[in-house]
């Protein structure tokens, strides 16, 4: 079904609201998937935070023009459906790389993140990236280890006067 100009314009609007905000972007192309296959991936996609849309080459190029996705724009070829990373960078990809390993149907094509054009070989890269939970725990480590050191240092010597006082004790105790 054909969609009348007024709706393209929507279309248009709706993604480039998604892509401005967007953390990455993978481009896949879908051909052969079925409805329910294609139903569930939108399920997944919308349980992961991700933006999941199939949307006409000419209109996407339009819709990323201006964004850091721009470079996805000379890629877009065949049918492809777009899925956005709102919050989590890698969550797009994690999603596209999870879904194809039991559907062959779906092919990542293209990636962007930080606006640079990465190929379907970096899905990878991009899919390990840490959650932001995973970052803000690793983060946290990082900043405990140089603490509890501290506290280590400045403990320690407290801990030998509390010995060393012990032990004279001891001596005054064996002496009376």
């Amino acid at each position: 079904m054909a969609l009348r100009l007024d709706d393209k314009k929507a279309l248009v609007a709706e993604v480039a609201g998604v892509a401005a905000t967007a953390q990455s972007v993978v481009a896949a192309e879908y051909r052969g998937l079925t409805v329910s296959q294609m139903t569930e991936l939108r399920s997944k996609a919308r349980t992961s935070g991700v933006y999941l849309r199939v949307v006409k080459n000419t209109l996407a190029r339009k819709a990323i023009a201006g964004t850091q996705f721009e470079v996805v724009g000379k890629s877009l070829k065949g049918p492809l459906v777009l899925a956005f990373s709102k919050e989590d960078p890698g969550a797009a990809a994690r999603l596209v790389k999870d879904f194809s390993k039991a559907n062959d149907k779906l092919v990542p094509t293209v990636v962007s993140l930080g606006g640079s054009l990465l190929t379907a070989k970096d899905l990878d890269r991009v899919a390990s990236l840490p959650t932001l939970e995973a970052a803000r725990a690793s983060l946290l480590g990082m900043l405990q280890a140089p603490m509890s050191q501290l506290v280590r240092t400045v403990n320690e010597p407290h801990a030998q006067l509390v010995r060393v006082l012990a032990a004279q004790k001891d001596k005054l105790g064996a002496t009376a």
